[in-house]
């Protein structure tokens, strides 16, 4: 039988260049504590190297710091851009994280899409897919086998093996990133389970949601157990409430995932993000009274089949206090309406 619906949020922490960035950090564990305390299922933390104009903490080191805040949640790291990266070095850090978080650490990857990166870790142009795949199965290999001998484009591996062994058996859940109909597919055959992206509206994620269960029936798979998606979540006493104070955030956080070049990876037929908050919201974001919320996070689970919501609720900019009343008004409200429907 499925999971229970889990509700997880991701927590961001893309902040403004000259922000206090200790204050910041300080800000980010009391959020981890107050999720803990109310019960959410997990916490997740992306990955962008050299942010400017923002800031961003770097996930690795984050995820280490925040499980010692937040002992009773899965962490999300919600996306290793595993073609910068060598897949021992990947595959050491997730099982120590995995021990010291007592197997609760969940591998979320994609492939990446900005120059910065993929120039600044020496990803020839072009190459970053066929990096992403051969690091993956290295990885794979490394947590799976005794040891491991394997020749890749830019690493070798002789004999080697992880140093600690996983608490979670055969290792943390591989949740693969996708926008576009090959990557979809591609999640299908090389990962546990396709983690459904914030950016593409509802109608998007129906067709290609589709073509991975064609996919995995053609490959004899099952549908997985549990599966995951990122939307951007905000929750007030009233839906005008709700949007006067989340809008002007998500949709600042819409412009720079356009300065960041995302609407180019995005699937071709639903790819641009540029419009009003309204049109930008439709189908796209959770945003409204605990009613409307709930409603909608239960259209996402009949129409997709989806039973991890990961919200996105701190935008550019958010005060503290904010940030904190809707993760008490999701948890007290909403989340009992959802659960209580299915």
């Amino acid at each position: 039988m499925p999971p229970k619906m889990q509700f997880g949020v991701m927590q961001r922490g893309v902040f403004e260049w000259h922000d206090n960035m200790r204050a910041r950090f300080e800000e980010l564990m009391e959020q981890a504590r107050m999720l803990n305390a109310l019960g959410y299922d997990s916490l997740t933390t992306g990955s962008h190297f050299a942010t400017r104009p923002h800031r961003e903490f770097m996930q690795i080191p984050y995820l280490s710091r925040v499980m010692a805040e937040a002992p009773n949640l899965r962490l999300n790291a919600g996306i290793v851009l595993l073609a910068l990266h060598q897949p021992l070095e990947v595959a050491e850090y997730f099982a120590t994280m995995d021990c010291m978080s007592n197997g609760k650490m969940i591998f979320g990857c994609a492939l990446g899409y900005r120059p910065v990166e993929f120039n600044g870790f020496g990803v020839p142009e072009g190459k970053g897919l066929a990096r992403f795949m051969e690091n993956l199965e290295a990885v794979k290999r490394l947590w799976t086998e005794e040891s491991v001998t394997m020749k890749g484009s830019h690493f070798s591996l002789e004999d080697a093996s992880i140093s600690v062994p996983f608490v979670q058996q055969p290792h943390p859940p591989i949740w693969m990133g996708a926008n576009v109909d090959a990557a979809v597919k591609r999640a299908a055959r090389v990962a546990d389970c396709w983690y459904l992206n914030p950016h593409q509206k509802l109608p998007t994620l129906k067709r290609q949601m589709a073509l991975y269960r064609e996919e995995l029936d053609r490959l004899g798979k099952p549908f997985p157990d549990e599966v995951p998606i990122r939307r951007e979540v905000f929750c007030a006493p009233t839906h005008e409430e709700a949007v006067r104070i989340a809008g002007p955030y998500m949709k600042a956080m819409y412009d720079a995932y356009i300065d960041w070049g995302q609407d180019k990876k995005m699937a071709a037929d639903d790819n641009d993000i540029s419009m009003a908050y309204d049109e930008l919201a439709r189908d796209r974001f959770i945003v409204g009274d605990p009613d409307s919320v709930a409603e909608e996070m239960l259209r996402y689970n009949q129409e997709l089949g989806v039973n991890h919501i990961i919200m996105s609720v701190q935008g550019v900019g958010m005060p503290q206090t904010q940030v904190l009343e809707t993760f008490d008004l999701l948890a007290k409200e909403v989340f009992p309406k959802v659960r209580a429907a299915l």
